[in-house]
């Protein structure tokens, strides 16, 4: 994977450009992002592995266009294919890592969102002990 430089050409006037090497949906996203919001480095790696992860999502979608959905794995049963297993993984990927941005929903003036940042696939549960 190619090293990109997240902070070639910041200047402070503008919205950091988008870095070298992403795609068209990666760069497309973080122009959105970084063309609205002034992000702190921290915030600018998250975007830049959301960007990374949008466009290996174009990579499987373009994979998966017009191929068979399942496979034969080594013991000759029909499996979903793997560019749909992993389709569906940097799905999840993305989400996490757009919700951990905090961005907002559009309905509301900026940030935060009223949601707390991406958690992860379980909620946290309150452990409830009976008193005798």
């Amino acid at each position: 994977m190619p090293h990109l430089d997240i902070t070639a050409g910041q200047s402070g006037a503008d919205a950091t450009p988008a870095p070298d090497g992403l795609g068209d949906s990666g760069t497309r996203l973080w122009e959105s992002v970084a063309g609205d919001f002034d992000l702190d480095v921290h915030e600018q790696l998250v975007l830049l592995q959301a960007c990374r992860t949008a466009d290996v999502l174009d990579r499987l979608a373009q994979r998966a266009d017009g191929a068979d959905l399942t496979v034969r794995n080594a013991k000759g049963e029909l499996v979903t294919a793997p560019w749909i297993t992993e389709h569906r993984q940097q799905s999840l990927v993305l989400a996490r890592l757009l919700a951990s941005l905090r961005m907002p929903s559009g309905e509301e003036d900026g940030r935060p969102q009223r949601r707390g940042a991406a958690r992860g696939s379980y909620g946290v549960r309150a452990a409830i002990r009976s008193v005798s």
